[in-house]
């Protein structure tokens, strides 16, 4: 597996993975506002916005998977259907953590979403509790719940203290 910034070449495949992996993922859990706004179209614009902040996962020749990282926070983090089950996750979660760098760091988990929790879990992150955030979406945001996880990356300061979770999270996820 190769990890290497997206090209703005890798963008039409990357969306559509989005998409595809966002729907498998959480279409079932979020409200159906939120679903009926994920369309294909919305994914593209979204991963135009995101695109210098994207790194993508390259094996075989063939784009495995994606992340975005933003400050201390895994944004984004999709694998290929095509390549799910086969280890690479986590994988690419190595090269994701890596690319946080020390200190602690955390991602937001849709709640319901078990099958990502599991993993997240697998990898070492923590739950640290359930909290409102804010979802982008092309007619604005949207506030959902979410399952946040933490992880303390690289050795461990005695002087730093945990982050208490606030409560209302504005960022753009999912």
């Amino acid at each position: 597996m190769q990890i290497k910034p997206a090209h703005p070449d890798d963008a039409a495949t990357l969306a559509e993975m989005w998409y595809q992996g966002w729907h498998q993922a959480h279409a079932s859990v979020v409200p159906a506002a939120l679903t009926t706004l994920r369309t294909p179209e919305e994914f593209t614009s979204r991963m135009r916005v995101h695109l210098k902040h994207t790194k993508v996962a390259w094996l075989d020749g063939q784009i495995a998977g994606f992340f975005m990282v933003d400050h201390d926070e895994i944004y984004q983090f999709y694998i290929n259907a095509a390549f799910q089950g086969s280890g690479l996750a986590q994988q690419m979660m190595e090269a994701t953590e890596a690319e946080l760098g020390h200190g602690l760091k955390w991602l937001a988990c849709t709640v319901g979403n078990t099958r990502a929790a599991r993993f997240y879990e697998a990898c070492g992150w923590v739950q640290a509790g359930t909290i409102p955030y804010e979802v982008e979406t092309g007619e604005g945001p949207l506030q959902i719940d979410v399952w946040r996880y933490e992880k303390r990356l690289g050795p461990v300061n005695q002087a730093e203290t945990m982050i208490v979770a606030d409560p209302i999270i504005s960022q753009n996820v999912m």
